[in-house]
Order: C-alpha cells, then sequence, then structure tokens
C-alpha cells in the first residue's frame, strides 16, 4: 500500500493457532452441582461456548419444550435426557416437581443440566429454580442465552431498537401462573410507557391483551409482527396491525410458541428481513423513509 507521501506500508498478518474448547479455561462442571443454561431461541448456532461446555460434561440434562433437538444430540454419550417441558394448556410437570428433580439429581451426585429454551432469567422460571438450589444447598451457575424477545426477532428482521423509533424497550408475559392475563399490569402505563412492547407467551390471550393496549392509548393501526417459531426451519411471520393482530394470528393459524412485538419497528422488517432476501426477497434501503423525509426538510 502506497502512503500520500510516497511510501509504501507494510500490512503484517499473523497465523493465529486453532483454539480447541478444552483451552479456553472454561469453569469445571462439578459433580453434585446443577447449571441452569439457556439455549437460545431455536437455531442450535445461537448456543453458548458455555452451553456447549455444560451439555459435553453434563450426566443428566433435564430441558425444555422448546430445546431443539438437534440441541439435545450435542449431550455426552450417556447422559440421561429428561423432559420438563411446560406448554400451556397441555399436561405439564409442575414446577416444585422439577425443582425437586434437580435437588435429588443434584443430591445423587450428578452433573445436572437445566436446559431451557431462550435465557432461563428471562421468563423461564430460572430464578424460581435456582432459589430452590439455594435452599437445598446445592451448588449452581447460571449460563444466558438469547432472549426470544432479542434474538428470534433479529432472525424476523425486527430490531428491538432503532434510533430513529425507540430509545425504551418493554417485554412483558402474555399470562401469569395461572395462565391468565396478568390483571396486576397497569396496562394503561404499559401502552404510554415505551414505544416498542415485546410480549411473550401472549397469543391465547392476544384479543384481551390488544384492546388493553388501545384503551391504554395505543393505535390501533399501529405496526404488530407475530412471529412464531422463531429461529427454527419452522419460522412464520405476519405483520398486522394492533387492532386486527388477534384475527390475522387466527387467520394465519399461527402456533405457539410465538413472540409478538408492538411498535414502528416492525416497519422495518421491509429493509432487514435477511431470511427473505436469502429466498429472494428484494430489501427497501429505506424503509421508514428518513432520507425522504430529510430531502424534503
Amino acid at each position: 500500500m502506497t502512503t500520500p507521501a510516497g511510501r509504501r506500508r507494510c500490512s503484517l498478518r499473523f497465523a493465529m493457532p486453532e483454539l480447541s474448547l478444552s483451552e479456553l479455561d472454561l469453569p469445571d462442571f462439578a459433580a453434585g452441582s446443577v447449571w441452569l443454561v439457556g439455549a437460545g431461541p431455536g437455531d442450535p448456532g445461537l448456543l453458548s461456548l458455555l452451553a456447549l461446555h455444560a451439555l459435553r460434561r453434563a450426566d443428566a440434562v433435564v430441558h425444555d419444550a422448546l430445546v431443539d433437538e438437534r440441541v439435545l444430540r450435542l449431550a455426552r454419550q450417556g447422559a440421561s435426557l429428561e423432559f420438563a417441558g411446560k406448554r400451556g394448556g397441555k399436561p405439564s410437570p409442575k414446577q416444585p416437581d422439577i425443582s425437586a428433580r434437580l435437588v435429588h439429581l443434584a443430591r445423587a451426585g450428578k452433573r445436572v443440566l437445566r436446559l431451557k429454551g431462550g435465557d432461563p432469567f428471562v421468563f423461564g422460571r430460572g430464578a424460581e429454580e435456582a432459589l430452590a438450589l439455594v435452599a437445598a444447598k446445592i451448588p449452581f451457575r447460571i449460563v444466558p442465552g438469547i432472549t426470544a424477545g432479542i434474538g428470534g426477532l433479529t432472525y424476523a428482521g425486527i430490531p428491538t431498537t432503532h434510533r430513529e423509533i425507540n430509545a425504551a424497550v418493554t417485554f412483558v408475559t402474555g399470562h401469569n401462573s395461572e395462565g391468565v392475563v396478568p390483571d396486576g399490569l397497569d396496562w394503561h402505563a404499559l401502552a404510554r410507557g415505551a414505544p416498542v412492547l415485546v410480549l411473550y407467551m401472549a397469543l391465547k390471550h392476544l384479543d384481551t391483551i390488544a384492546q388493553r393496549l388501545i384503551a391504554g392509548g395505543r393505535h390501533v393501526d399501529e405496526a404488530v409482527a407475530i412471529v412464531s417459531k422463531a429461529a427454527t426451519a419452522e419460522q412464520r411471520v405476519v405483520e398486522t396491525t394492533l387492532g386486527n393482530a388477534a384475527a390475522a394470528a387466527r387467520a394465519a393459524t399461527i402456533e405457539p410458541p410465538a413472540i409478538i412485538v408492538v411498535g414502528e419497528v416492525v416497519r422495518l422488517r421491509a429493509g432487514l428481513d435477511w431470511l427473505g432476501a436469502l429466498a429472494g426477497r428484494v430489501l427497501v434501503a429505506d424503509p421508514l423513509a428518513v432520507k425522504t423525509r430529510q430531502q424534503a426538510s
């Protein structure tokens, strides 16, 4: 390369040796302990190195329904796999029973991996299970995962923030421990409080939630996206409006798990649907028409 002064500048590149997982000085997975690990929203490629390390070391893997089967196949040979999924409307293990099982396995000297979809501390009951381990004096570690409200939306081409749209985002659960819309939430404050709302486990009660948000001041025509089975081969995205969201979900026969986002960030999907672009969709470089407005002013 020649500099403006006419001198030649060399660019040196050094070959870095490949690093194996064993060389990363990852923490020991001790017998008699429990790791609560987030597996991300679906795609096995979104696993963290610590999550993979845990899968390769665990004696027992207690997993949720949302964990991809390919992730489970990464478990070491000989490890036991135990299903402990909780799915709305279907027979599911009780939370106290799951926590008790973790304690039992750890007391038996097992390396216990509690594998959860998304992140264990984001609407994943990870804190409840960890506190049960504290009460039983079982050592544990928390390994974060990519939550669907961020990673799942990214796979749909929808950012949770954009400086032209929002400086805040609110994550909301669509049902409480009894399976109904949480009455303890101030829905009017939620409607006014953040330009972008990300709703977890809200598909079943979308009619009610949309009505409460509209009553709280959100516009009936506000952009909404419903992302079903995010970051998997079965991912589907429905773009609609807040007033029509529940009907659109029914018309498209959208199935859970689904993440729902309310706000103008949905409009950015016209330019950021990278998965769609791989399949031939033509993206729009200025989906918010920012440059058009700037030129007009």
